[in-house]
């Protein structure tokens, strides 16, 4: 017989909503609604052209945890990733010196940690 988890409050400051995990499906859709769209935020055809580019002559994870691993035992690279974190809108947005290739699972990791300091 499967658990219950026991229902929580809404993490959303002032939202008294009870859901199972997480944000309630209306406060998801308010932070949804209120993000930029990728295109406002620089990821457009221009970045998506050159990032391809990128991963086709970098097709393995270039991330700290795969630099001392063989290139076969690497994760295959999924995206690309601005090493100061400003996006294809920063200064250094189009210069390859500012990119590394990185599996999906390692880029999430990576933004986690400097967006939220985990």
């Amino acid at each position: 017989m499967p658990t219950r988890k026991a229902m929580q409050v809404c993490p959303t400051p002032g939202c008294p909503t009870l859901t199972p995990a997480g944000p309630c499906p209306a406060c998801q859709a308010k932070a949804r609604a209120a993000r930029p769209q990728p295109n406002q935020r620089g990821y457009n055809t221009a970045w998506r052209k050159a990032s391809a580019e990128y991963l086709r002559d970098h097709p393995w994870c270039e991330c700290h945890e795969c630099a001392d691993l063989p290139m076969l035992q690497r994760d295959r690279a999924t995206e690309v990733d601005h090493i100061d974190g400003l996006g294809p809108l920063g200064p250094r947005g189009f210069d390859p010196s500012n990119w590394q290739a990185m599996s999906k699972r390692h880029h999430s990791r990576k933004t986690a940690a400097e967006t939220w300091g985990t």
